[in-house]
């Protein structure tokens, strides 16, 4: 018998199969997809705008053919010669479902906008900006002495600021006259100097120039993009947002971009135009809520994992799927707005991009690595960015050595069966009992405990609606703790654990976070597959730190940093009950926020950072966790909840984890973390 037709839903990752006639939007809603509609499918309101994404998938198994979707109808095209529909998208309520399809919803059909934690760092940075603003006196014209204005311009900078020297772009030159003379010879120039690059002369303005010149510090990740608009004057940060990377639906990880690259030709463009216009959405929506206008942003800088970086560039990321990981160029780049087709802030805009530090360790590790300094660390730090793609760097003064860990979208709250993305109603704060084995949560958009007085009003507007990532990762941490989960993973039976929140599901048994059935919402639950997910998402990590410690010959760190979104959202302890982070004294363990971010910052406001960080990338000794022996074995160990081999003593000062095991010798084998492992203790 056929299947019907698959439809996978990305950011979400939530799939299921159709019959063939399916409108995408009845699709979204039994999958319990966030897609919005307000006109109850008629094709009037357009909330439910998707974006069918075709060719071959190989994350999601599946082929996606040009027909299918449903032609396009009279509705679509009445609606976009009249409102404007954007190219490439459809209703969601007028597209039917013919063959397995791939469906991105774009932030603004989701009814939950999602929450961008990459948040600006209070910190402190020393101002030497890249463009500085330069007001000159320029003789006149003299008939007795002829000379250019250009000329003229050049001897007035190298008389009254020793600038001696710069370049010029032509739709500067073809301006200057006119500026010179309703300036009445007096003009002010913007001006970019940084080492090692010719000074360049961005622009012109008649008189005296008095609005703030602003630059952008971008974290460029593989699920969001993260921006600070700052004063390149004073180094405040003016304005902050965040977008859905858009490259999210063809990949939630790295490698299925990498994948979709090779299988579908002219994907890496795609891609590339893709993310270009995600980064033009971003940079136009921080300018209005800045209230600034779009030639006051003149200069940017970039972090980026690898592949983010080739893609952002127009590069195929082909050599970065296979060994040796190959970089086009590790080194650190200098380029114009323009080149990147980046056309939502002043044409002449400068662009750099923080080196890579190796195939898989990319400009976002090194920007961490310019934010907190291991380098300069007298003691043994241990650095870890989470994300998608984990960055790792492990030094003091002695030595840093950095990695990279696939550690997958399952810290996003992706390929989570209650998973989201963060966002307002996304359940982020976990406590259960360990006797009764009842759990209070708290959710985004409300800073009252479910059990409190006051939560259901509190939350009224949002409802609850599934677990972000680091629910997700206090959820699991806290079922080992009461008991629900054993060492090896598995959720045990209501006889085993004591609460009918544990229920058969399947082959294993899954725990019921709430029920929400009764009002028209979700049922939220955490499954045994939800608890595989995490556990190879943390052994990942873990494992990646476990070799850099092998390389360095010790068993301990003397310090752990937390940097990337979660860092500021996960509690030291879930995280070392989890496993996901060596163990070290509670008090140690801290978080940076989003450190890359930091980076970005430092280095788009003090230029000496820039040549700092070059240097220092030079010296970072990369260990590649493929093919290096021991990881697989650090792999199997780090399975468990927290470890198999690794005892932890210092986690032990503090609580005593349950000595449980819910394998009675029968089920199935794979659901627990697999069949041999599952009878070791946790």
């Amino acid at each position: 018998m056929t299947k019907d037709p698959l439809v996978v839903f990305t950011p979400s990752g939530k799939r299921g199969h159709f019959p063939a006639g399916t409108p995408i939007l009845t699709a979204a809603r039994q999958l319990g997809v966030d897609l919005d509609s307000v006109c109850g499918g008629r094709g009037i309101c357009s909330k439910c705008q998707i974006t069918p994404s075709y060719g071959e998938f190989s994350k999601h198994g599946v082929t996606v053919a040009a027909d299918a979707l449903s032609e396009w109808n009279a509705v679509e095209e009445r609606y976009k010669s009249k409102r404007g529909l954007i190219d490439g998208r459809r209703l969601g309520c007028q597209a039917q479902v013919q063959g397995d399809i791939v469906i991105d919803v774009p932030p603004e059909s989701q009814v939950h906008k999602q929450v961008v934690r990459k948040r600006a760092e209070a910190r402190d940075i020393t101002l030497n900006p890249s463009v500085h603003l330069r007001y000159v006196d320029v003789a006149e014209p003299d008939m007795h002495d002829p000379s250019g204005d250009l000329e003229r311009l050049r001897d007035a900078l190298r008389a009254q600021w020793n600038i001696e020297s710069f370049d010029v772009a032509l739709p500067v030159l073809s301006k200057l006259q006119p500026v010179l003379r309703k300036g009445n010879w007096q003009i002010t120039c913007a001006i970019h100097n940084v080492p090692n690059q010719p000074t360049r002369l961005l622009d012109v303005y008649p008189g005296l120039y008095e609005k703030p010149l602003y630059g952008l510090a971008v974290d460029l990740g593989s699920t969001t993009i993260a921006a600070h608009l700052c004063d390149l004057h004073s180094g405040e940060v003016v304005a902050s947002s965040g977008v859905m990377n858009p490259q999210i639906r063809f990949g939630e990880d790295l490698m299925s971009r990498v994948s979709y690259s090779m299988m579908n030709a002219g994907g890496d463009q795609e891609m590339t135009k893709a993310v270009r216009a995600g980064m033009n959405e971003l940079f136009r929506d921080i300018t209005a809520q800045a209230e600034v206008e779009a030639d006051q942003i003149i200069d940017a800088v970039f972090v980026c994992n690898p592949v983010m970086h080739h893609l952002f560039l127009g590069i195929d990321p082909f050599e970065l799927g296979q060994a040796p990981f190959a970089l086009a160029t590790s080194d650190s780049l200098s380029l114009s707005a323009q080149e990147l087709e980046i056309n939502s802030i002043h044409p002449a805009a400068q662009v750099y991009l923080l080196p890579c530090i190796a195939g898989h360790v990319g400009a976002d590790a090194a920007a961490v690595a310019l934010s907190e300094a291991p380098d300069k660390s007298r003691d043994l730090v241990l650095v870890v960015d989470v994300g998608t793609n984990a960055e790792i760097l492990l030094g003091n003064t002695d030595k840093v050595l950095a990695c990279s860990s696939p550690t997958g979208p399952a810290f996003e709250g992706a390929q989570i069966s209650s998973g989201q993305r963060a966002a307002p109603g996304a359940i982020e704060r976990v406590e259960i009992d360990p006797v009764s084995k009842e759990p209070r949560f708290r959710v985004i958009g409300s800073d009252l405990w479910s059990d409190e007085d006051g939560f259901d009003a509190a939350i009224a507007s949002t409802g609850i609606t599934g677990i972000c990532g680091s629910g997700i990762i206090e959820m699991v941490a806290e079922m080992r703790m009461a008991g629900i989960v054993d060492g090896p993973g598995l959720i045990g039976s209501p006889e085993q654990t004591g609460t009918e929140r544990c229920f058969l599901d399947g082959r294993t048994y899954s725990y019921r976070v709430w029920d929400g059935s009764a009002e028209g919402g979700p049922v939220i639950t955490v499954t045994n597959r939800d608890i595989r997910e995490i556990q190879m998402a943390k052994a990942a990590l873990y494992s990646g730190a476990r070799l850099l410690m092998d390389k360095f010959d010790v068993d301990t760190v003397d310090r752990v940093v937390l940097a990337g979104a979660f860092g500021a959202h996960i509690s030291p302890k879930h995280a070392m009950v989890l496993g996901m982070i060596p163990d070290c004294a509670l008090e140690n363990v801290t978080s940076a926020g989003n450190a890359a971010g930091t980076g970005a910052r430092i280095a788009l406001l003090n230029t000496e950072a820039r040549s700092e960080i070059e240097a220092t990338v030079r010296d970072i000794h990369k260990i590649e966790t493929a093919i290096e022996p021991r990881f697989q074995e650090h792999f199997v160990n780090a399975s468990a909840i927290p470890n198999s081999v690794e005892k932890f003593p210092i986690l032990g000062t503090h609580l005593t984890l349950p000595d449980v095991n819910f394998n009675t010798g029968g089920g199935d084998s794979g659901s627990g973390g697999g069949g041999r492992r599952r009878r070791r203790r946790g």
